[in-house]
C-alpha cells in the first residue's frame, strides 16, 4: 500500500543528487591538487575543499536518510504522513543551512573543528531541523495501524543520530577531551546508529523487492542490531589511542574493533541470503543490486578494510594518512551511499509509475559507479602504504613524501573519472523519472486507506 505523502521523499531525494554531485566537483579539485594543477588554490585553498568535500557527504547522506524515512515510515505505519508542509519546510530549511555552511567554508567562517566545521549559529538550525523531523515521522508512526520492527529499527537510528549530534556542539579549551566528545559525534554515528539507519533501510527493501517473510528479515535484523550495538558503542576506543586518553582504551578500542566487522559480515549475508531465499524475481533488478550491493561492499569498505587498519599495531602507523582515506571512501560508499541510491532505485518507479530500471543507463550506473570506486579504493591503498613507509618508516619530510606520491593520484582521477560516469548516468535516469504523480501512488491505495488523509495535502508544486 502507498500514500500520497510520500511524495515529498522526492525532495530530499533531489537535493542527494545535487549534493552528491556538488561532492563529486569538489573531489576532483583536490586530487588535481595532489597531482600538482592547484590552480583554483587561490579560490578554494585545499582545506576549503576537503571541508565541503566531506560535509557534503554528511548532508546528502542525511538528506537520503530522511527521504527514505519519508517514504518508508508511512507505509510501516499504514497512514498518511502527520504533516507534509512541515516536511517541506523541514526540507527547505536543510537546503538553507547547507548552501549558508557551504558559503561559510569559502568565506573562511567554520568552526575549525574536523568533521564538525559548520559554524556554531548553524548548529543550532540544524538542531531545529532534526527536531521538526523527528517529530514529524515520530507522530506518524505513532499513530499508525502498526508499527513494525523495521519502522522501529529505522526511527531509532535517526533518533539517536539526533541525540548524538548535540556532544558536538560541546567545546572544551583541552584538546584531548575536545577530541574525546567529537568523536562521540563522527564515530557513533558513522559506526554506530548509521548502522541502524542502513539495516532499517535494507530490511524494508528486501522485504519489498525478494518475496522473504517479513518475520524472517526481521529476526536477522535484531542480530545486526545487537552486533551494531555490542562493538560499535566501544569500539570508539580505536579514536582514543594517540589524543592522550588513557591507554586501556589501547585494549578497549583494538578488541571491539575487531569485532565491529561482525556487524558488517552479518548485513552482507543478510541481504545476500535473503535475495537469494526470495520467493519472487524481483521486477526491479536494479533496487535489488543496489541493496545486496550495500551489504557486500560494506563488509570489504567498513568492515575488513576498517579493521585492517585500526588494531593498535597497525594503526600507530597509518592513522592521519591515505590509508584512513582507502578505508573511509568504500566504507561510506558501500555502506550508507549505496544504500541511499539503492531505496531511491526502489522508490522513483513506485512514485512515477515509470519502470525506468529496465533502461540501459540504470545497469551501467550501477557497474560503472562500483568498478570506479574500487579502483579509487586501490589507488588510495597504494599511495597510502607508500606513505607509510616513506614518512613513517624513512622519516621523509610530508611535503617530500606528497610529492613522491603524487604518480598514484593519476589513476585514482582516472578511476574517479569511470565512478563519475557512472553516477552521472545514475543522476541522468533519476532525472527522466520527472516528478511523482498521485495516480501512480493511487493505484496501490485501498478505498480505506484513502480516506486516510491527515496531513497528507502535497503543495501545488508537487
Amino acid at each position: 500500500m502507498r500514500y500520497r505523502s510520500q511524495k515529498v521523499a522526492y525532495l530530499f531525494f533531489a537535493t542527494c543528487m545535487l549534493l552528491f554531485s556538488l561532492q563529486i566537483i569538489y573531489g576532483f579539485i583536490m586530487g588535481f591538487a595532489h597531482i600538482g594543477w592547484d590552480g583554483l588554490h587561490s579560490v578554494i585553498p585545499f582545506n576549503v575543499a576537503r571541508a565541503t568535500h566531506t560535509n557534503l557527504l554528511v548532508v546528502w547522506l542525511l538528506s537520503g536518510f530522511m527521504g527514505a524515512a519519508y517514504y518508508i515510515i508511512p507505509e510501516e505505519a499504514e497512514r498518511e504522513l502527520f504533516s507534509v508542509k512541515a516536511a517541506v519546510v523541514q526540507w527547505a530549511s536543510l537546503v538553507l543551512v547547507s548552501v549558508t555552511a557551504i558559503i561559510g567554508f569559502h568565506l573562511n567562517w567554520w568552526e575549525g573543528r574536523k568533521f564538525l566545521e559548520i559554524p556554531r549559529p548553524l548548529d543550532y538550525l540544524v538542531v531545529v531541523n532534526v527536531l521538526l523531523f523527528i517529530g514529524n515521522i515520530g507522530i506518524t508512526a505513532w499513530k499508525g495501524r502498526r508499527f513494525t520492527t523495521t519502522g522501529m529499527v529505522l526511527f531509532a537510528g535517526l533518533f539517536s543520530a539526533a541525540l548524538l549530534y548535540l556532544p558536538g556542539m560541546i567545546t572544551f579549551d583541552s584538546q584531548v577531551y575536545d577530541s574525546y566528545f567529537r568523536w562521540w559525534v563522527v564515530h557513533l554515528w558513522v559506526e554506530g546508529v548509521w548502522e541502524l539507519i542502513m539495516g532499517g533501510i535494507l530490511s524494508f527493501l528486501l522485504i519489498k523487492l525478494t518475496g522473504v517473510d517479513r518475520e524472517v528479515i526481521e529476526k536477522w535484523l535484531y542480530v545486526i542490531v545487537g552486533l551494531t550495538f555490542i562493538s560499535g558503542i566501544l569500539g570508539t576506543g580505536h579514536h582514543y589511542y594517540w589524543i592522550g586518553a588513557p591507554k586501556y582504551w589501547l585494549a578497549v578500542g583494538g578488541l571491539f574493533s575487531a569485532l565491529e566487522p561482525l556487524a558488517f559480515l552479518g548485513m552482507a549475508l543478510y541481504t545476500v541470503a535473503m535475495s537469494r531465499k526470495g520467493g519472487k524475481k524481483a521486477d526491479n533488478r536494479i533496487a535489488l543490486l543496489w541493496t545486496v550491493g550495500c551489504g557486500i561492499m560494506s563488509c570489504v569498505g567498513a568492515g575488513f578494510l576498517g579493521f585492517a587498519h585500526t588494531i593498535p599495531q597497525v594503526n600507530i602507523w597509518t592513522h592521519g594518512t591515505l590509508v584512513t582515506a582507502m578505508h573511509g571512501h568504500l566504507a561510506f560508499w558501500g555502506a550508507y551511499a549505496m544504500v541511499v541510491l539503492g531505496i531511491i532505485a526502489y522508490a522513483m518507479p513506485q512514485m512515477t509509475g515509470r519502470k525506468l530500471y529496465r533502461h540501459w543507463s540504470a545497469e551501467w550506473a550501477f557497474w560503472t559507479s562500483n568498478i570506479g570506486m574500487l579502483g579509487m579504493t586501490g589507488a588510495f591503498a597504494v599511495a597510502g602504504i607508500t606513505q607509510v613507509y616513506l614518512e613513517r618508516r624513512m622519516g621523509m619530510d610530508f611535503l617530500a613524501v606528497q610529492e613522491a606520491i603524487s604518480v598514484h593520484f593519476v589513476g585514482l582521477v582516472l578511476a574517479a573519472s569511470l565512478f563519475t560516469v557512472g553516477i552521472v548516468l545514475y543522476v541522468w535516469n533519476f532525472i527522466m523519472y520527472g516528478l511523482p504523480t498521485d495516480e501512480a501512488l493511487l493505484d496501490h491505495v485501498t478505498p480505506e486507506i484513502a480516506d486516510d488523509t491527515v496531513g497528507a495535502e502535497m503543495p501545488a508544486a508537487m
